[in-house]
């Protein structure tokens, strides 16, 4: 077997949160307090653990959280009425959507009505246009902290060529548009795409975001290519349920220079991004808030 990197996302989710804290306290001595909103609707397990835990790294890293939980049968009308609300409040400066919300909702209006400058999740359209023009903005979460374990593996990516298997929304299409803006080139396979295979292992990085439990064996990949596996698929492993990736990971092993293991590679990330982005997103509305104050006032008589 070749000598290979274990990418451990806890170790740099926690590096991360070191920093966020560090901001976070220095926020405080200019009397800022970062505060996000989590709005929970309805009672899926999975979205009340995810919620939990954010509360609790925003808590250790000393940002305020705010929980609003409304129920399975809450209309669309009524938490666009709760966003608006936590739009108006100044003492607000991150309002999460924890998703998947209840069939009778309508998500992609929901999502828009979050203010683009407390978008933390970075799905807003706005950000979403930014990030694809090269603009610094709140980008969605797992993808920057696709990035970032990138970075501190690879160092410089420029020139690299980067595959990313999968092209939804959250995590696909803004990771290419990251992967681009570090310029890097970029090649982005889904379900209609030809010779997937054969164009994977071109690949110097592999950013894995289908869903597929262990699609991804050693046949996809180059030899020394850097993996990051953003799948989360529970599977029954001789009647035991455990949680596996989109890449085969035993399989991979022996070809790869580095790559994330599931659990604890890219999921840990996710939420020390959320907290980066909430802090990102205070400081931003001091600084807007402040140049607001001091423009000198015209006099129309």
């Amino acid at each position: 077997m070749n000598a290979y990197t274990l990418i451990d996302g806890k170790a740099a989710a926690a590096r991360v949160l070191v920093q966020v804290r560090k901001d976070v306290d220095s926020l405080r001595e200019q009397d800022i307090q970062p505060a996000l909103a989590v709005i929970l609707v309805g009672c899926d397990p999975a979205s009340q653990v995810y919620v939990r835990n954010k509360i609790l790294r925003a808590e250790e890293v000393g940002i305020r959280s705010v929980e609003h939980r409304l129920s399975p049968d809450t209309s669309t009308a009524q938490l666009l009425n709760l966003i608006a609300t936590l739009n108006a409040d100044r003492s607000i400066n991150g309002i999460l959507l924890q998703l998947p919300l209840p069939a009778h909702m309508d998500e992609l209006r929901a999502l828009e009505a979050i203010a683009p400058d407390k978008d933390v999740d970075g799905f807003h359209s706005q950000n979403v246009g930014g990030l694809s023009q090269g603009r610094t903005v709140l980008a969605p979460c797992t993808p920057s902290g696709c990035l970032y374990l990138l970075e501190q593996t690879c160092g410089d990516l420029r020139g690299k060529h980067a595959v990313v298997i999968g092209r939804s929304n959250i995590v696909g299409k803004p990771m290419a548009a990251l992967l681009l803006k570090a310029d890097c080139s970029v090649t982005v396979l889904h379900s209609r795409s030809r010779d997937a295979q054969a164009l994977c292992r071109q690949a110097d990085i592999v950013i894995a975001a289908v869903g597929r439990p262990r699609l991804i064996n050693a046949s996809w990949l180059k030899p020394g290519a850097v993996v990051i596996d953003v799948g989360i698929n529970r599977i029954d492993d001789a009647g035991r349920s455990r949680l596996v990736g989109d890449v085969d990971f035993d399989s991979a092993l022996p070809h790869v220079a580095a790559i994330t293991p599931v659990p604890g590679g890219v999921g840990p990330m996710t939420i020390a991004f959320l907290m980066k982005n909430t802090v990102t997103a205070a400081l931003a509305q001091h600084q807007a808030q402040r140049s607001q104050s001091e423009a000198p006032c015209h006099s129309i008589y």
